[in-house]
Parts: structure tokens; C-alpha cells; sequence
């Protein structure tokens, strides 16, 4: 029974369901049930549509204002014109941009990618015929070059060919369902809360850091300070007063949606199936899946390209999922051991 249906059991006054039993992976019907949490709301989360992200970084100031997170240095990456270089103790959400040389979706250039330099065509802006002149942002009615619309923005070269797209994604805590770094926590210092998220209470951190290399998307980090470990909270303290997350409520393009999971998962491919109507082949999910090996996320995305390219791993697993296999080996190794050690004894010539 998901989320969506225990809502509804709910409003109509019928039983509940009965508490999930606490897995360490496969899909979880309902994660704040098997945490312990009786009779919990629909489980939340975030849907970032990273077609429609701009990249005003709205979110990432939002979150530090709301958090009181720290600033983390601003140092550009010699790579683009990301400033905050990816997700850390005094980053919560990170704003990434991808360049990349070629058209967007369905779009079709006509002309391969080769020889074409992006940084002299930048040099040549209001110098070369083709450009409007500086201050311009379009050519005149019957001034355009062939290829590129009057009124609308002049493109790179004068046959209209337009070779570079920006990817551009808000990325946050993905609050899995098969949470490595709260299983391994072993202050309670991590929890999950009613809502189906996942929470650091940093007066409880010791900073062991076990947590660290547990994360199979590299989140959570340790503050140098004092080694306790920060990421994002989903706004915990928001969602309990029935407010919607700080990132969320910036965002200007609605690039971060904020919800219930199943609405945001029905939506989600919905979104999907237009983009690939429009052209944009793809146009795809990644962490919405129960079935994947972090039993889905709790914040998952559309990209626009293969994971690897927003640096997010292509196939992610919670790391403890083998660990009662582990135990079983390392207790069949110890016994066996063991009783080798006692034949021993035993045959021993007196």
C-alpha cells in the first residue's frame, strides 16, 4: 500500500495499514511506518525538472538563509560558472552546469560539432556580420542572417546554427528510501522523521563519520570545525508548521517541486511523456523508482542526459544491503575456524 492509498484510508476512516517491516532494501511501502512513526502523513519529497532549471541559484541562497548555512567559499571551478563546485557540510543544495556542444532535444544543427569554438565566437560578438553589434540582443526586421528569425535572439553563426546547450540542476540530499547512512549511524544522531525524510540532529553527532563513505551519492559531508556531519533536512522544521520547503518555495521556474511522492511521481512521468512528444528523446527519470538500488528517492529528477553527466552515479545501492550476508559469511568463516582449531586439539598426538 503506498503513501497515496494510506491517505486515503485514512480520510475515509478505514483501518490503516499495518506497519511496514524495517528492510534494507527492495521497495518500501511506507518508510515512516517501518521507522516506527504510527499512523504518519503521505511521505514527502522533492521532483527537480531540470529542463526549466535557469540556474539563478535561488535555492542554494534560499536554503542557507532558511538553515543558517554557512558560506562556503564561492570559488569559481575554472570550469564553468558554477561557484559552490558540488554538494557538501556548507552546501545543501548546489546549482551544477554542464556545457555542452550540442543542440537541444529534437533540435537539429545540420552541421557536425567539429571546428567550432565557442570562446571566439564570444570574441567576435558585435564584430562579426552576423552579430547585431554590441547592446543588441536580436538583428532588426530584414536585417537577419539566413537561419536566424528577426526579433529573436542572433545565433553564433551566420547560418543559423545554434551548437551549445547549458544543462543546468539543482541537486539536494536524495532522502532514499534504504538509507546507508542512517543504518551505520551508531549515535542515532541520523533519523527518520514522520514524513518520510531523513534528518541529522548535530547535538547528537559524535563525528565518527561512518556515515561518510556510506552514502552511495557522496552527500553527506563533515564540517572541518568540529567533524560533525551536515546535509539537508528537507526543511524539517517547514513541513511540521505545513509550510513548503525554502528551495522550493524560490524557485522562480518551479524547476523544484515539493509534495507528496506518489502526486510528484505521477507528475513527474507526465512531464516526461510531453518532452518526448516534443522531440526531447532524452528526457528521463532518475531515483523515482521503488525498484532501484536505493528503493527510490525521496528527491528525484528529470535530466536531460545520462547521469554520469550531472555527476550523479548511474546506478546507485545502498551499501549496507549485504551487510546480513556479510554477517553470515564472517560467522560461518569463524566457526569453521573454530572447529578446525579443536580438531586440531584433538588429533594431536599425546
Amino acid at each position: 500500500m503506498t503513501e497515496g492509498n494510506t491517505a486515503a484510508v485514512r480520510a475515509g476512516g478505514g483501518d490503516p495499514p499495518p506497519p511496514s517491516r524495517n528492510l534494507l532494501y527492495g521497495p518500501q511501502p511506507n518508510v515512516a511506518a517501518a521507522a516506527g512513526h504510527p499512523d504518519p502523513p503521505p511521505r514527502m519529497g522533492f521532483f527537480t525538472d531540470t529542463s526549466v532549471c535557469i540556474g539563478c541559484k535561488a535555492c542554494e541562497v534560499a536554503c542557507k538563509e532558511w538553515n543558517a548555512v554557512p558560506e562556503d567559499g564561492l570559488e569559481l571551478t575554472g570550469m564553468s560558472y558554477d561557484n559552490t563546485q558540488g554538494l557538501g557540510a556548507d552546501t545543501w543544495r548546489h546549482v551544477a552546469f554542464i556545457e555542452q556542444r550540442k543542440p537541444f532535444g529534437g533540435q537539429e544543427s545540420g552541421v557536425g560539432h567539429e571546428g567550432f569554438d565557442a570562446f571566439e565566437a564570444a570574441r567576435n560578438l558585435g564584430r562579426a556580420p552576423a552579430s547585431p553589434g554590441p547592446g543588441a540582443t536580436s538583428p532588426p526586421p530584414g536585417a537577419a542572417p539566413a537561419g536566424a528569425p528577426a526579433g529573436e535572439i542572433s545565433p553564433l553563426a551566420p547560418d543559423g546554427r545554434t551548437e551549445l546547450r547549458w544543462l543546468m540542476a539543482s541537486d539536494v540530499c536524495k532522502h532514499c528510501t534504504h538509507a546507508a547512512c542512517l543504518d551505520v549511524c551508531p549515535t542515532g544522531a541520523l533519523f527518520r522523521t514522520e514524513f518520510g525524510t531523513v534528518v541529522v540532529q548535530e547535538d547528537v553527532c559524535n563525528g565518527c563519520g561512518y556515515c561518510v563513505p556510506a552514502c552511495p551519492y557522496g552527500v553527506i559531508d563533515q564540517r572541518k570545525e568540529d567533524g560533525r556531519v551536515w546535509k539537508c533536512t528537507l526543511c524539517y522544521d517547514r513541513l511540521g508548521v505545513g509550510m513548503e520547503p525554502a528551495c522550493a518555495k524560490a524557485c522562480p521556474t518551479d524547476s523544484i517541486q515539493f509534495g507528496p511522492l506518489e502526486e510528484l511521481r505521477e507528475r513527474a512521468a507526465g512531464r516526461v511523456a510531453q518532452l518526448h512528444a516534443a522531440g526531447v528523446a532524452d528526457a528521463r527519470l532518475y531515483g523515482e523508482s521503488p525498484d532501484d538500488g536505493v528503493g527510490g528517492d525521496g528527491a528525484f529528477f528529470l535530466l536531460l542526459d545520462e547521469p554520469e553527466v550531472y555527476g550523479l552515479p548511474p546506478d546507485p545501492r545502498v551499501t549496507t544491503r549485504d551487510l546480513p550476508s556479510m554477517w553470515r559469511h564472517a560467522a560461518t568463516a569463524a566457526v569453521t575456524l573454530a572447529a578446525l582449531g579443536v580438531a586440531s586439539f584433538v588429533r594431536r598426538p599425546r
